[in-house]
């Protein structure tokens, strides 16, 4: 009587370890698509999706392996599905630039005026501004914005570079930043927030170029929303001054292209260099990873009348990012 009772694994009962296999795929399906669906909707969402949201091209290698799960299980459901969420994520990994129009424009509609060389670097609380120092000298950029630079850290870059003018808040830790530049400028408030964030106004080949160092704080647990009421702080900067003067945008974003509230930023009028020049996609942070782990947190933001031509990304010893330089073309009207 037991064994008429016993039911032997077939197509409408499958082993255990099938059952399993397609459980599991099913949970990394799930989490996977609530994290693809708000890249989808245009949200951020709360932890642990804006976190995840910014490692989005590494979502597809637990996506590759629940197809894998889903195949090994002979799962139908969960292929398609798989498939779904591979297709939805592989789409948004194509640089976002919605402002990229506007450039072909101001380059038919003036001349080359200057080319501008940019670099960017968050130096860890100062512990990087030795390497910073032997990286301007060898880049010679025009403009330099340094993150987390306290007081220590601009009496360095000013006895060992000597720019001209700057721009400068050297708070203590993490909070001190400073903007190094060749051309005339004067110093502007720049944005309210809880990191500095100073600002300028720039005169580069008879134009003033207005200058913003980019640094609000991180997504942490807890702190999404402080972080998405910064960014959001510098969109509506750059929607009350876009039309005054060229725009320079640089700095410690926190966010990348994968973030509704970075894109925001960008839809209000500005290009992100390093994506239209073909290193979307390189990470800046953590660079105590290997170089294709990571994401890319730091960025130049332009206006259109300023064209990207080139960027590159630089180690520096002492610090867990690494440093952007791009080169610009400013057009005149």
């Amino acid at each position: 009587m037991d064994a008429q009772a016993t039911v032997a694994p077939g197509p409408d009962h499958p082993p255990l370890w099938r059952r399993l296999t397609a459980w599991g795929a099913g949970l990394v399906l799930a989490g996977l698509t609530v994290i693809a669906g708000c890249r989808a909707l245009d949200i951020d969402a709360t932890t642990p999706v804006p976190q995840l949201l910014a490692f989005l091209p590494w979502l597809l290698v637990p996506g590759a392996l629940a197809l894998g799960a889903a195949a090994l299980a002979r799962w139908r459901l969960g292929l398609v599905w798989a498939v779904a969420v591979l297709a939805v994520t592989a789409w948004f990994l194509q640089p976002y630039d919605p402002a990229g129009s506007s450039v072909a424009s101001a380059r038919a509609d003036g001349r080359e005026a200057a080319r501008i060389t940019v670099l960017t670097s968050n130096v860890l609380f100062g512990r990087a501004t030795s390497e910073l120092v032997d990286a301007v000298r060898r880049e010679r950029p025009d403009l330099v914005f340094v993150q987390e630079c306290d007081a220590g850290c601009l009496d360095l870059l000013r006895t060992e570079l000597g720019y001209p003018h700057e721009s400068a808040v050297p708070s203590p830790g993490s909070h001190g930043s400073a903007i190094l530049s060749r051309y005339p400028l004067v110093a502007e408030a720049g944005i309210a927030s809880r990191l500095e964030m100073p600002g300028a106004l720039a005169t580069i080949a008879g134009q003033k170029v207005r200058l913003q160092l980019a640094h609000p704080v991180p997504p942490v647990p807890g702190g999404v929303g402080v972080w998405r009421r910064e960014l959001g702080a510098m969109r509506d900067w750059v929607v009350r001054r876009r039309s005054s003067a060229p725009l320079v945008v640089a700095g410690d974003f926190n966010a990348s292209q994968d973030h509704a509230a970075f894109r925001q930023l960008l839809d209000a009028g500005l290009r992100d260099a390093a994506a239209v020049t073909g290193q979307g996609r390189t990470p800046s942070w953590p660079a105590t990873v290997a170089s294709p782990f990571g994401t890319q947190i730091d960025h130049v933001l332009t206006s259109p009348s300023l064209e990207p031509r080139a960027a590159r990304f630089l180690e520096l010893a002492g610090t867990d990012h690494r440093a952007l330089v791009v080169e610009l073309v400013l057009y005149a009207g």
